[in-house]
């Protein structure tokens, strides 16, 4: 059939296999450089909130899909990057790419105490010790004088090289470079020593134990990494929306990225960019099918605005009954019946 096999460890391990694959990632690479140019301010708001998903799904993902830890806390960890670079731009004048790390940072470290007693725990007490977290972390910054309660928290502009970032086309190039990067990042993590340990911890601990494999190490190191993501999700968020409250971190949120990474496809990075992406996108394509049926349908509008949270619910259960590997095994099952067409298999 005139295809080439890989005759070499470098050729299997290559983060691009083939020519194809590079292809369609430039062509991604030019959409996004020049969709900004024919985008509303809206599309491009959408597509800032689907890039900051994307980011916190991929580090939900590597805790949740490929080390098997349970996390209800994923929206704390980003109130934590959220919070920390606020004050630290704000109160200390400090730079958004020196705030960016640290938030990471200071999310991962709260991410490692979390991390601890969560060795001893598994499943569902594993997610309501996760759980407790979150409201602990809600309580404070509801109450912290430094966080000012519920008046929220201002996050000063991003500044670069002397311009100042404040158009939603300056934070969807800003954010889009920041997911890349995070999926990159994610993709060899994966590929590694770290990568392989997270994914046989999930599969099995007991026998990864017994390979000696350090499951303590691994298993507080995938709290840490993901914490990690979260918080610099939080960070992004923060000088994003200009002013953050403790009521956008709430447990709906860490929700809503356990629905991303389920539906997209636990385990596997292209699936935590899909589900964001689905997820992100259910509202906004909501509200734009209303505007159309305003004119002709006006009750039939209303009724979708009224249910439009059942409509989210429905569209989850639908997919986990058709498709339970998520859009990532529906993109499997797509490219492979392309591999092997004309034949079934």
């Amino acid at each position: 059939m005139g295809r080439s096999f890989k005759v070499s460890y470098e050729k299997d391990m290559a983060l691009f296999q083939n020519a194809w694959v590079k292809s369609w990632l430039a062509l991604l690479i030019l959409a996004l450089l020049v969709c900004p140019l024919f985008l509303s301010r809206y599309q491009l708001s959408v597509l800032n909130q689907m890039g900051i998903a994307v980011i916190g799904a991929l580090g939900l993902n590597l805790l949740v899909g490929y080390t098997g830890q349970i996390s209800l806390g994923h929206a704390a960890f980003m109130a934590i990057g959220a919070y920390t670079s606020a004050l630290l731009t704000a109160k200390l004048g400090l730079s958004f790419f020196v705030s960016l790390p640290l938030s990471g940072l200071m999310a991962a470290t709260l991410g490692l105490v979390v991390g601890v007693p969560s060795l001893r725990l598994k499943g569902l007490y594993l997610a309501l010790g996760t759980l407790a977290f979150s409201f602990i972390v809600e309580y404070i910054l509801f109450h912290w004088d430094l966080t000012q309660g519920d008046k929220g928290l201002g996050a000063p502009p991003i500044r670069i090289a002397g311009l100042t970032i404040r158009t939603e086309k300056d934070f969807f190039y800003l954010i889009m470079a920041c997911a890349a990067l995070a999926t990159l990042c994610a993709k060899n993590m994966i590929r590694t020593k770290i990568g392989r340990s997270f994914i046989a911890i999930r599969d099995r601990d007991i026998a990864a134990e017994a390979m000696g494999i350090p499951i303590a190490k691994y298993k507080v190191m995938a709290f840490a990494v993901s914490s990690f993501y979260a918080g610099v999700a939080g960070c992004i968020t923060a000088h994003y929306q200009k002013w953050i409250v403790p009521g956008s971190f709430d447990v709906s949120l860490s929700i809503s990225y356990i629905a991303m990474i389920v539906i997209g496809g636990l385990g596997t990075i292209l699936g935590s960019v899909l589900g964001a992406i689905l997820i992100t996108g259910i509202s906004p394509g909501i509200l734009y099918v209303v505007d159309l049926l305003k004119g002709s349908y006006p009750a039939l509008s209303k009724l979708i605005v009224d249910f439009r949270l059942a409509i989210f619910g429905l569209v989850i259960v639908l997919t986990l009954l058709f498709e339970p590997r998520g859009l990532f095994g529906l993109y499997r099952r797509c490219k492979l019946y392309w591999k092997t067409w004309p034949f079934r298999y």
